[in-house]
């Protein structure tokens, strides 16, 4: 008695739906990464177009000035603003390609968005038909239980009735030799009683 108190306990069974929920929980922290990464290319490419834009006036204001000190022939300025403006083409150049760059990553990231936000869609839709598979499979188990229970007293019912029915065979047995034996010693009494009369 004492050995079982210290007997492990059977580990309880795994819940199915745990499985759904740690995954959900994975997608949604998944999807929420994607989308702060694609906020922030989103806020990149505003940067850059920003900065594109400031490039192309700055472009423009270095050829007007070019145009000017052409026409003042002032080589030692037109040298200057040739340099300039060499290096707001430049400029230019990586502002837009990084434009472009960050505009198709955030694009993938969206899309990938996307992606994550059906799959958490149809997981979630998923456990919950689990959910409502689960429990109408624990409502017929129980009712299955409750069958059972009720077929077992039905049959112990059954069985207390034969044993009454036993028992009132074996009383009428002993009844009916009772009576037979009772019945065939009445006749010898009766002989005697009349064999002392005269």
């Amino acid at each position: 008695m004492v050995f079982g108190l210290f007997r492990k306990k059977p580990p309880a069974p795994p819940d199915p739906l745990a499985a759904f929920d740690a995954f959900i929980e994975a997608l949604e922290r998944q999807a929420a990464q994607v989308r702060r990464s694609a906020a922030t290319l989103l806020a990149l490419r505003g940067e850059l177009s920003r900065s594109a834009d400031k490039a192309q006036a700055r472009l423009g204001e270095i050829a007007r000035r070019l145009a000017e000190a052409q026409k003042r022939q002032d080589a030692r300025a037109e040298q200057v603003l040739e340099r300039d403006r060499a290096e707001a083409q430049r400029s230019i150049a990586a502002s837009e390609e990084a434009l472009a760059r960050a505009a198709a990553d955030a694009g993938l990231l969206l899309a990938a968005a996307e992606d994550l936000g059906r799959q958490l869609s149809d997981l979630q839709s998923e456990r919950a038909s689990a959910h409502a598979r689960l429990a109408a499979g624990q409502v017929v188990s129980a009712a299955l239980r409750q069958r059972s229970a009720e077929i077992a007293q039905v049959l112990a019912l059954d069985e207390a009735r034969d044993e009454v029915e036993r028992a009132h065979a074996l009383a009428e047995i002993y009844r009916e030799e009772g009576g037979a034996a009772s019945t065939s010693s009445a006749p010898s009494g009766a002989a005697r009683g009349r064999s002392r009369r005269p």
